[in-house]
């Protein structure tokens, strides 16, 4: 068993400070693609790193302490998102966003043009440090709102209700917007990460 994986309340303060430091990078990353905004993504990086050292005894170690501390981080961010969403004026809807585009993914009887190639086991993918690289640079392609969206549902999972207050939009244009970046992560995933991987 690493030190990674023990109980926190086991390891020593040095080490738990070791552990914390070494995934701050990573931490800070994360909270930038999801807040796009580098002071607010620090203070939650900052607040749910402060979370675990003030209170190791609630880490049981039935997780890795980066998957602790990445759940951690996940409720730090939908706070700040929640906390710019009350301090800012609503302003208005979405422009109009391209029907035709999305038209044109499917045939008349509703099906796809093209199916999504084989992908194996997504599972022992997630697992992959690699594999958490090449996401976040296709998430990093995406429009900043899409990327927002999809980040605040898939991964926060904010009800859509919660995430049009955050982002000014419609329910219809959240879900245009989900389903516009599950396309493109779709296309970069299947150049850059499924495709480069022998079948």
């Amino acid at each position: 068993m690493s030190a990674i994986d023990l109980p926190l309340n086991v390891l020593t303060p040095d080490c738990l400070h070791r552990q914390l430091e070494a995934m701050r990078p990573m931490l800070l990353r994360f909270a930038q693609l999801q807040l796009r905004d580098e002071n607010l993504a620090e203070d939650a990086v900052q607040e749910a790193l402060l979370a675990v050292i003030e209170k190791p005894e609630r880490f049981a170690g039935q997780s890795s302490l980066r998957t602790y501390v990445t759940g951690i981080l996940k409720h730090k961010i939908v706070d700040a998102l929640r906390r710019v969403t009350r301090e800012r004026r609503f302003h208005g809807h979405e422009e109009g966003l391209d029907d035709e585009v999305i038209d044109a993914l499917f045939q008349e009887d509703g099906h796809t043009h093209s199916m999504p190639r084989q992908w194996g086991d997504p599972d022992a993918a997630m697992e992959q440090k690699e594999f958490f690289r090449v996401m976040e640079m296709c998430l990093a392609r995406l429009p900043e709102k899409i990327a927002r969206v999809f980040l605040m549902r898939e991964w926060l999972e904010m009800e859509t209700e919660e995430i049009c207050l955050a982002v000014g939009c419609t329910a219809a244009n959240a879900w245009v917007m989900l389903y516009r970046a599950r396309i493109r992560l779709r296309e970069c995933l299947d150049l850059n990460w499924f495709g480069a991987r022998p079948v």
